[in-house]
Formats: structure tokens, sequence, C-alpha cells
């Protein structure tokens, strides 16, 4: 048999092995990367192993197959030599009948069998008939003896090719199971990295949001203290100097401060100024020249679906069934701006995926 179990057996050790150091490792892009190379090396000698015990099975099924024929062989074998032997006995007993039965009947069996006959003439032809006979019995003694030496050492090589043929059958039948264990073992060293991938990911996000958390704590402190981004309420904010996502983005900025109004679109400067969610989103982007309706919802359905892992400033970020409960604007990794409600002002905060977050637009 190929040593075809061993070797991915020893490299399941050593994989296994790395698992139980994956404990240890912080929560870093490297680490997960790791995690994930060390999860598709399991899986391909995991479609390895599954792909030979595909063969394994045929070469189990061959040897049985070839095992059943020389066991019929022999069955056959047996058969032939019973065969001659039940033949021979019958040429004897016959014969032994007709001598038994010419001496019960005092000779009158000769008139049917002249090998039993007292007369003078007969006597040639007896003695010739005798002589045929014991040769014709004779012979057939000398081939059954011939035809059972034959038989018996077929028989005798059939039974050596039996005894080959059955531990061949053991072997094929020992790979398989070695491979069936094989490959659980791989599965449960799979789903061990799995798990770990899963606790890797999950601290990284934590990591992640408690670092855009401070992040935004840090740009509110920033924005608190840089009249450029939050003049008086009174005092109109500049127009933005960039264009499209960013442009609405230093909008939404300079109103930083702006109390919450339920239905407000009102920019610092105006008479009464406040915004809602919907109200800050529509004004930051129409100061670049774009127009969004004054509804979370309708803005959603008029925004161009965009995947968290290709979010741009300026983006929306919408909650609820269809955007219908509130907007917010994405800033950057980790930070978004909104007016967010009544009692509050508009304001720089942790970028919520949470809460009934529904997705992302592009207007």
């Amino acid at each position: 048999m190929p040593r075809r179990v061993m070797v991915p057996v020893m490299t399941l050790v050593a994989v296994l092995a790395g698992t139980a150091v994956l404990a240890t490792r912080p929560a870093s892009g490297d680490s997960v990367s790791s995690a994930r190379a060390a999860a598709a090396a399991i899986e391909s000698q995991l479609a390895a192993a599954q792909n030979e015990m595909s063969a394994l099975s045929q070469q189990y099924d061959a040897a049985n197959a070839k095992l059943q024929s020389i066991n019929a062989s022999i069955t056959a074998t047996k058969a032939t030599i019973a065969a001659d032997q039940t033949q021979v006995t019958h040429d004897k007993n016959t014969l032994s009948k007709a001598a038994i039965a010419n001496y019960v009947s005092d000779g009158s069996a000769s008139s049917d069998n002249p090998i039993f006959s007292g007369n003078e003439k007969t006597v040639g032809a007896a003695t010739e008939y005798n002589q045929i006979a014991e040769g014709d019995i004779n012979l057939a003694m000398d081939n059954l003896h011939t035809a059972e030496n034959t038989l018996n050492a077929q028989q005798a090589q059939l039974q050596e090719q039996q005894g080959q043929a059955a531990q061949a059958v053991a072997t094929e039948q020992q790979a398989v199971t070695q491979n069936a264990q094989q490959i659980q073992n791989q599965k449960n060293a799979l789903a061990q990295e799995d798990s770990q991938i899963s606790n890797l990911i999950k601290q990284q996000q934590e990591q992640q949001v408690q670092a855009a958390a401070q992040a935004a704590q840090e740009k509110i402190a920033a924005a608190s203290t840089v009249s450029t981004l939050a003049p008086g309420l009174n005092t109109a904010a500049p127009p933005p100097t960039a264009s499209g996502g960013q442009g609405a983005v230093q909008a939404a900025y300079s109103q930083v401060g702006v109390p919450y109004v339920w239905g407000g679109e009102s920019p610092k400067g105006s008479s009464d100024p406040g915004f809602d969610c919907s109200g800050l989103t529509a004004w930051s982007w129409g100061q670049v020249g774009v127009g969004l309706p004054h509804y979370s919802g309708a803005q959603m359905s008029d925004s161009t679906p965009v995947p968290l892992n290709d979010l741009e400033p300026g983006d929306l970020l919408f909650y609820g069934p269809g955007g219908s409960e509130h907007v917010a604007m994405y800033v950057s990794p980790g930070t978004m701006i909104e007016a967010p409600e009544t009692g509050q002002s508009v304001h720089v905060t942790g970028l919520r995926l949470g809460g009934g977050f529904v997705g992302a637009g592009r207007p």
C-alpha cells in the first residue's frame, strides 16, 4: 500500500499545533490573514483526503471482487472433485453388484453376463471381458487420482490466493478507515480554526469601534475649538471649498452645534437655525449642487447603494426599514456627522452600524 495517509496526518498535527498558538495572537489584520491561510491549508488537505477516499473505496471494491471470484473457483473445484469421486464409486458399485448377483443366483446370471459363465466356450470371452472391465475401472481410478491430484493442487493454489486476497481486502479496509479518521480530524481542525478566525475578527472589530469612538471624541473636541468649522449660530457658515462628498462634509461640519429641529433645514445665520436628520443631509449636499428630498426614505431611494468597504466622505447612512427612521453622513473610517434627535444638536460621532442600520447610499 502507498503511504498516502501518513503525510496528511503529520501535516494535520502541525496545523493543530499552530492552531493552539493562535489563542495568544493579538487581534490584528496579520493574525486574521494568518488564521485564514491556515484554514485554507486545512481545507485543501481535506479536499485531497476526500478525493483519496473515492480511490480507496474503488480499490477496496476491486480487492473484494477478486476475493469473491477466488472463493467461487474454490467452490467449483470442490464440486468437480466430488463429481469425479461419485462417478468412480458408481462404477465400483456396478461391478460389485454384478458379482454379488451371480453369487446369489448360483451362476444363473451367466446368461446375462458372460463374465460369470462356466461354459468353456465362453471362457475366452469372459477373460477378455474381465480384462476390459478391469482396464476400464483401473483407467477410471487412474484418471480419478490424476484429476484429484490436479484439482487438489489447484485448490491449494486457490486457497493461497484466497489468503492473499483476504489480506488485500483487510489492508484496503484499514486504509479506508484511516482516511475517514483523517477527514474527521481535518474537519475538527477546520472548525477550530474558523472559531479562532471569528474570535480574532470580533476582537478586531471591538478595537476598531473603540478607536473610532476615540477619534470621534477628538474630532468633537477639535470642532468645538475651531471657529471655521463651528461659527456662532448667528454667523453664516462659509461655503465649502471642495466639491462632491468632501464639500458636503465641509458643509455639514459648518453646522456643528445647530440644534435639532423637527422638519428643520435652516443653517447658521438664518433667523431660526435648526436641522432634523434629513434636513442636514439635504442642505449639505445642496451646497455642492446636488438636490435631495427632505425625507430619509426618499433619500435612500434616490441614492446609489454603496458597500461598507467602499464608503467615501459624504455617503449617506440609513436606518430603519427603507431608511425611513434616520439618516447620517459618513465622514471617515469610524466617524459620521448627524442631527440626532430633539434636545441635541448637529455633532460628529462614532460610526454606528447597528441599531437598525440598513445600508449606505451615494447621492
